[in-house]
């Protein structure tokens, strides 16, 4: 018996520290999201007009080039922040920090990616992670196009 003994100790912790290590990477195997993707991914609470128009910034008349210098874009953008905070440090920064960037993403971006819906969809998913980076407090939610001019030079 006494021989068996570190045997079967080493066997059950053994098997304890299977178990555990199965419990703790299950969720990661089968696709479960940890708690702060869920919270991340979950839709924002719907905003009435006036929240929407309190946490909302404008960019107007950006005029520029793009990858392919035969094309020129003139758009105007509607960027919602998560709050009001975020809105005022966006408002200070948004002519020396935001519509620069905006300028080097179109510069990036070539003409046949923004004649569809999915590639105007694409763009501002990258522009939001860009200008997420360079925002003080707060975050950007989404932009919206609410102009958009695509058109080849002559």
């Amino acid at each position: 018996m006494k021989r068996m003994l570190p045997w079967l100790t080493t066997m059950l912790l053994g098997i304890t520290l299977i178990v555990v290590a199965a419990f703790l990477l299950l969720p990661q195997l089968t696709g479960g999201e940890s708690s702060k993707a869920a919270a991340e991914e979950r839709p924002a609470p719907k905003l009435s007009a006036d929240e929407i128009v309190e946490v909302t910034s404008e960019i107007t008349e950006i005029r520029t080039n793009l990858a392919d210098s035969d094309y020129v874009v003139k758009v105007n953008f509607a960027f919602q922040l998560n709050n009001g905070k975020a809105k005022e440090s966006f408002e200070k920064i948004k002519e020396i920090s935001i519509k620069p960037i905006v300028i080097q993403t179109f510069a990036d971006t070539k003409p046949e990616q923004l004649k569809t819906a999915k590639g105007r969809e694409e763009f501002t998913d990258r522009l939001t992670a860009l200008i997420n980076k360079t925002l003080p407090e707060g975050r950007l939610t989404s932009i919206k196009f609410t102009d958009f001019m695509l058109a080849p030079l002559l």
